[in-house]
């Protein structure tokens, strides 16, 4: 398992798999929150699978599929709120992390600056900055 944190309570990682949750656990995660559309794995790595297993270590399991192309401000919105609205640290999974990253950075785009937005995600070993107009204009609108 490859967990990456971003900021202290969110980590984004790249695709999980159920023997992972013990771990997950462990390292202090509440919240598991999954954005690959299962059509992208196979079925022993379904969410329903990933989510029985999260349940039997303790943890929450929600889902939350994401695509370049449903990247919508309502759907970015839902995603944020399912990071933000848990007592703990959230990890979120995908392919590779990167689209959990940047849903995360999308959001984190109407309080903080471009530059800490990249800077966080470089941390977690995702580099953002093709997107930095996006986060200018996000965090210039927010104000």
């Amino acid at each position: 398992m490859d967990m990456r944190q971003i900021t202290p309570r969110f980590f984004a990682a790249p695709q999980i798999s159920a023997e992972d949750m013990p771990a997950i656990a462990s390292a202090g995660i509440k919240r598991v929150l999954c954005n690959r559309p299962d059509m992208e794995v196979p079925p022993s790595h379904h969410c329903a699978v990933l989510a029985e297993a999260a349940e039997a270590a303790g943890l929450e399991f929600v889902i939350q599929p994401l695509t370049h192309q449903s990247m919508t401000p309502d759907v970015i919105a839902t995603n944020h709120a399912l990071m933000t609205d848990c007592d703990g640290p959230v990890l979120a999974y995908c392919a590779s992390g990167t689209r959990s990253t940047i849903a995360w950075a999308l959001a984190a785009a109407n309080e903080i600056p471009a530059d800490q937005i990249i800077q966080a995600a470089r941390s977690g070993g995702y580099d953002l900055e093709n997107l930095r107009p996006t986060f200018e204009a996000i965090h210039a609108s927010a104000r």
